[in-house]
């Protein structure tokens, strides 16, 4: 039976990446044809997926490493766009030239899932069949879903077999399910700050933040578009909801604590802590830019994500498919997919006799941990990437 690999962290901290990014990137759209049938049992008769290209696809075509996006991003996952260089990659820290996923060795792909708003097929879309937006008509995805899209982009783009497939949260379910759906078309899943299915208190965080977009007067039953309006108000409150998820209490306190806006008390209902400044802000921005129906839908596709499910709750033979190695990592501080809930992907690959690195990383950021900067975590997935670099080269 094959034991959990470590990589010892100290030994690769000193290889600092090179930083430099991507550059200048450029949207493509993918268009496809053939009906895709969703788990539903609703039909999607044609439809369009956004996508970014960074690197070189080699002779070979074994270089393509896809990176799955979580709730709220997109195919933008790295460098920046001629006309906004503010626009940077969500996921930029992590991938481009020296950085730990390296485009100078990979081809990497990241793609928009299908039910997006930022230019895949989704409810804000318009219906060939009726010449109007989808909007409430746009029928429900699954993880299950996203995977079988993204197979077919593959298909496309002429990649066979994936040196990896990576994302971190929603994204890391993704990664999970590619193992299961297509197991002989990627040697490598890395997931990060994951969880194998969402627990009732995530699940309850998800609809609170439906209700609140159900709930607002602009909604229109989700045909909001008709009326030339958006649900604005409870794409506000949801996004205020997820944020608080996102974060450790022990980061809230070290960025915000129980610091005033104004120096003083104002005995009111306007803002008055930085932290509730700083969630304004940042709902404001979200409802901006955001889809309604869009969120909706991605927040019941994480609901509805549990492979286990058609096993009787056997996660172990859930994974029996799976022929790729695993990268597993997870952040002491993340209580919304906790290191306990890593630890359970870990022990039913290894029931399985599977190839599985586990790391769990002391960071105090929460779940965002997997955004951001941390040396060990960086140096831990760079080492990572060394490695199927090297057996792409052997």
């Amino acid at each position: 039976m094959e034991q959990e690999t470590f990589i010892p962290l100290d030994s690769v901290i000193n290889n600092a990446p090179d930083g430099r990014s991507v550059g200048i990137v450029t949207p493509r759209i993918a268009r496809f044809t053939e009906p895709l049938k969703l788990k539903s049992g609703a039909v999607i008769d044609e439809y369009e997926l956004a996508y970014e290209t960074y690197g070189t696809l080699n002779a070979q075509r074994s270089n393509a490493v896809l990176v799955c996006h979580a709730l709220n991003a997109s195919h933008h996952v790295a460098g920046y766009y001629a006309d906004d260089t503010k626009s940077i990659g969500w996921w930029d820290n992590m991938i481009g030239p020296g950085k730990p996923v390296d485009t100078d060795r990979f081809f990497v792909i990241g793609v928009n899932n299908l039910g997006g708003c930022h230019g895949s097929t989704g409810p804000c879309s318009v219906d060939p069949k009726t010449g109007k937006k989808w909007g409430a008509r746009f029928p429900m995805v699954t993880v299950e879903d996203w995977v079988a899209a993204q197979a077919r982009l593959a298909e496309q783009l002429g990649v066979e077999r994936f040196a990896a497939v990576m994302g971190g949260s929603l994204g890391a379910m993704q990664s999970l399910q590619w193992t299961i759906s297509y197991p002989s078309m990627l040697r490598h899943a890395v997931v990060i700050a994951c969880a194998p299915n969402l627990s009732a208190q995530n699940i309850a965080f998800n609809e609170v933040a439906r209700q609140a977009i159900v709930t607002d007067p602009d909604f229109h039953g989700g045909d909001y578009y008709e009326h030339g309006v958006k649900p604005q108000r409870g794409l506000r409150v949801a996004r205020m909801v997820g944020h608080i998820t996102y974060l450790s209490d022990d980061e809230m306190a070290a960025k915000f604590g129980r610091q005033l806006k104004n120096g003083k008390l104002s005995y009111s209902f306007d803002t008055e802590f930085q932290i509730e400044s700083y969630l304004r802000y940042q709902a404001d921005k979200f409802s901006e830019y955001f889809d309604a129906n869009t969120y909706l839908r991605i927040t019941k596709a994480l609901d509805y994500f549990d492979p286990a499910f058609e096993y009787g709750g056997n996660l172990s033979a859930a994974l029996a498919r799976a022929k790729a190695a695993f990268l597993v990592v997870s952040f002491t501080t993340d209580w919304r997919f906790s290191p306990e809930r890593s630890r359970e992907i870990v022990k039913a690959l290894l029931d399985n006799r599977g190839r599985v690195t586990y790391a769990e990383i002391e960071a105090p950021h929460g779940h965002d941990a997997f955004l951001l900067d941390d040396e060990r975590y960086h140096r831990l997935v760079a080492a990572y990437f060394e490695r199927i670099a090297a057996e792409l080269e052997a």
